[in-house]
């Protein structure tokens, strides 16, 4: 288990996860021009709900966490990069 928690998550773990959306996603923006806060869907970075299964399977996979398509909270995990990084970094095994 990691000891990196949603309150000590450092800047890099962002960036990581930042990194591997870009790559999983083929994305042409840099990883540091992604807000923490700005949003993931729509607006923000642009991800549609497709984007956003892909990005699930390859976390799953990397981090050994399952997120579930049908939960009520995704709404909110995939509202943000920093809302993303806190919860993987909250209940990753890997």
């Amino acid at each position: 288990m990691s000891d990196i928690t949603p309150a000590t998550a450092p800047t890099n773990f962002y960036r990581e996860i930042a990194e591997l959306m870009i790559t999983c996603l083929n994305l042409e923006v840099a990883a540091d021009d992604i807000g923490l806060d700005d949003p993931l869907y729509g607006d923000g970075l642009g991800l549609d709900s497709i984007d956003v299964l892909e990005v699930a399977l390859v976390v799953s996979k990397r981090y050994g966490l399952q997120l579930r398509a049908d939960s009520a909270d995704n709404q909110h995990i995939f509202s943000s990069l920093r809302n993303l990084a806190d919860h993987i970094a909250a209940h990753r095994t890997l």
